[in-house]
């Protein structure tokens, strides 16, 4: 089963932190009424993920609440407050990664970058593409990895890759150089000082842990700090540990991450099976962003997919990582 995105959104640079900050203080336009309230960070002790103040779904907080749209903009704004990943372009890759971990440090926050560029993405599917071949990537993550230079990050590492070698979507004549291409980012990765490195497990929806094991191994699971499951998928937080547990004892007990950003109503059941993971109706935002599971294997509940952002052209929705305004405020609604 396959889950689509995304794409990022341009760099954000620590004095432009800043200047987001400073710009949304009180004080109140010519006819009395006060400016809303910045886009706060969630407590360090609790999630230490950076909140974007300048995200699409901020801007569309800003947006509606001029637009006096009050209700929408509370709704938009459970999604707005919450950190989520920041998906790395390759263009400008270096300055993408330097931007946003800047902007991190200065709110004394991690950043939580996600690595969506291998060749032959997505087998040709909404989010097709990736780098043009393997020379490209290497470059590629050598440009994210001077952005990031020393600062704290966590990166989440090619959402599907593993995955679509094992259910074949990917030709296998391409297998052994995405093994090695994995292999060598999560090696330049850990080559820094303060970066941690999940690579991207599929999700409790798809095959079986024997299955993916194997793969994760010649990937490099054993060097990465563990891997991340239900990325942009809906399976539910339970769903999500059992598949997480049962494949960690499979590569080594390997610590492991759930994206939990649109889970809180579970999977979506009814029409085409292969389209159940695109812009399904009635789901719901999961669990906030934390690193306080209360399970040792468990290092945190993420929102790796950006709630609000399109999977892709279908059931009326816009290109794939496109806001889309009213499906996000579906999801913060149906939402505990």
């Amino acid at each position: 089963m396959y889950r689509k995105l995304r794409t990022g959104a341009v760099a954000v640079g620590a004095a432009l932190l800043v200047t987001a900050v400073s710009s949304c203080s009180s004080g109140g336009d010519k006819n009395g009424s006060e400016t809303p309230p910045p886009v706060k960070q969630q407590p360090k002790n609790s999630d230490p993920f950076w909140v974007n103040p300048d995200s699409k779904a901020a801007e569309a907080v800003s947006a509606l609440e001029k637009a006096g749209k009050d209700d929408e903009a509370k709704a938009v704004r459970k999604i707005a407050e919450q950190p989520s990943g920041e998906w790395i372009l390759p263009e400008n890759a270096q300055s993408q990664a330097r931007g946003y971990t800047e902007a991190a440090q200065q709110a004394d926050r991690d950043a939580l970058l996600v690595i969506y560029n291998i060749p032959h993405r997505d087998c040709g599917n909404y989010s097709q593409g990736g780098a043009a071949d393997g020379d490209a990537y290497r470059a590629f993550i050598d440009q994210v990895a001077a952005g990031i230079q020393d600062r704290p990050a966590t990166v989440i590492l090619e959402p599907d890759a593993v995955q679509h070698m094992v259910d074949n979507c990917t030709p296998q004549q391409f297998h052994e150089e995405r093994y090695d291409l994995l292999r060598g980012a999560i090696a330049k990765f850990k080559s820094l000082k303060d970066t941690r490195v999940y690579l991207d497990a599929g999700n409790p929806g798809w095959g079986k842990p024997d299955q993916i094991a194997p793969a994760l191994q010649q990937s490099g699971i054993d060097q990465a700090d563990g891997f991340s499951v239900n990325v942009s998928n809906f399976y539910s937080t339970e769903d999500s540990v059992a598949y997480g547990k049962d494949l960690s004892s499979k590569v080594g007990n390997k610590p492991f991450v759930i994206d939990t950003s649109r889970n809180g109503n579970g999977p979506y059941t009814s029409g085409n099976p292969d389209e159940r993971w695109c812009n399904p109706p009635g789901r719901a935002l999961g669990e906030a962003p934390t690193t306080k599971t209360g399970d040792p294997l468990v290092k945190a509940y993420l929102w790796v997919k950006r709630p609000g952002e399109s999977d892709g052209t279908c059931k009326g929705g816009p290109k794939a990582g496109a806001w889309w305004g009213a499906y996000a405020v579906k999801l913060a609604n149906a939402s505990k």
